[in-house]
């Protein structure tokens, strides 16, 4: 496919035009962050995987009514989605302290949490991201009061299918990330599950040893980036015949093409 004029680019993805009117092109990059920019890095492969591994997770929400922009991906790094209004907010979704929770409260990591504690940021790099409540949503009309019904009411509902996904294969969903966006129709805005689902954006480890299959590894200097993903991939039954670096070497060979 042509490469279009560039809409956006962010820390893990460049946005691009659509070929029709209210769509985009999703780009998903090799560049890895952590602590707000302030660490930067390069994990090889990273952006083939998560690319696969959200179209996969946002095919099986599709599945279930679950609202999302995915329509349907493009190639190794691209997928196809709806052009949405993102809402200015960050759903964190917490099953198990983890992280800034554990630091903020003093919780030891790993512990379950009682009940899923939702928790809202205001989505701004040069603020750092910082965490709101549902009184500062109302009062700066970032969503209204039904949206974000809607929001968290979704993002509870992709936790449960989510969490029984991964523990299928073996793997605790600890916490995770989740963007939504408005699509309109008739003037009437509609949330809907955006950005992506990937191990960049979720905490996942291991049940039995506890092993991180996440962004963590890059986070703390764990090292083993690329095979945590590989991991990830490999037990939801993504990774094509060939080993865990066919994936890698076939998206490698098409960039040297040129695509």
């Amino acid at each position: 496919m042509a490469r279009r004029r560039q809409i956006y680019e962010g820390k893990a993805k460049i946005l691009y035009e659509g070929p029709e009117p209210g769509t985009l092109i999703q780009y998903f990059k090799d560049d890895a962050t952590a602590f707000n920019a302030q660490k930067k890095g390069t994990i090889n492969g990273k952006g083939v995987l998560n690319n696969r591994i959200s179209e996969h997770i946002f095919t099986l929400l599709g599945n279930i009514g679950v609202p999302t922009h995915f329509i349907r991906r493009l190639n190794m790094r691209e997928q196809l989605i709806r052009q949405v209004e993102i809402v200015p907010i960050e759903v964190i979704v917490r099953n198990v302290a983890a992280g800034s929770l554990s630091k903020r409260l003093g919780i030891e990591e790993g512990t379950q949490l009682p009940r899923t504690i939702l928790e809202y940021c205001y989505k701004d790099d040069a603020l750092g991201d910082p965490m709101i409540s549902d009184e500062h949503i109302a009062a700066f009309g970032w969503a209204s009061q039904e949206e974000m019904h809607d929001i968290a009411d979704l993002a509870i509902r992709v936790n449960d299918f989510l969490s029984g996904l991964f523990a299928g294969i073996g793997i605790r969903l600890v916490d995770f990330k989740l963007e939504f966006g408005r699509i309109w129709d008739n003037d009437y805005g509609r949330i809907i599950l955006a950005d992506e689902i990937s191990p960049d954006g979720c905490r996942l480890w291991d049940m039995q040893t506890n092993e991180k299959l996440d962004k963590d590894r890059f986070r703390r200097d764990l090292g083993g980036e690329v095979e945590a993903y590989q991991e990830v991939a490999r037990r939801l039954g993504l990774l094509p015949e060939g080993g865990e670096t066919a994936v890698l070497d076939m998206a490698e060979h098409r960039e040297k093409r040129g695509k």
